[in-house]
């Protein structure tokens, strides 16, 4: 089972202010820690809105939009992904998240999709064929 962490946007991640020490050690350790469990898949931060893009689809148009964005509780900051056992192995990693902005904030736990969720497609092999989703490439 494999969950993505995510942490949301503030006003100073969305300002590019990087993390101190004093929040990138918790976080390292924190990492350190899942690593050590074997259960790290991924993790990093993400650039500011700004230095991001939105593609809307309408119809056939695609409109690409440059950032930055409003509304930062929608946006994501960054993410953790780990891969558990169990709902609750992946609730224990959750509850020991380091409060990422050192402030009042949320941050959300969601269970990612794996392969063999979608049933019996020929589409969804050849995602398996492209190694995704931690699905082992089929051997030819």
């Amino acid at each position: 089972m494999r969950f993505m962490i995510l942490v949301k946007a503030t006003a100073g991640s969305e300002a590019g202010v990087l993390p101190t020490e004093d929040l990138a050690g918790p976080m390292a350790d924190y990492h350190e820690d899942l690593a050590k469990a074997g259960v790290l898949v991924d993790g990093s931060g993400l650039k500011p809105t700004s230095k991001g893009f939105r593609l809307k689809y309408a119809g056939d148009m695609r409109i690409v939009t440059d950032g930055p964005f409003t509304e930062t509780k929608e946006i994501i900051a960054g993410y953790t992904v780990i891969k558990v056992k169990s709902v609750e192995e992946a609730l224990h990693w959750f509850k020991l998240f380091p409060n990422p902005h050192q402030q009042d904030c949320e941050i959300e736990m969601r269970q990612l999709y794996e392969l063999d969720d979608f049933g019996p497609l020929e589409a969804i092999d050849r995602f398996r064929e492209l190694g995704m989703s931690g699905a082992e490439k089929k051997s030819s």
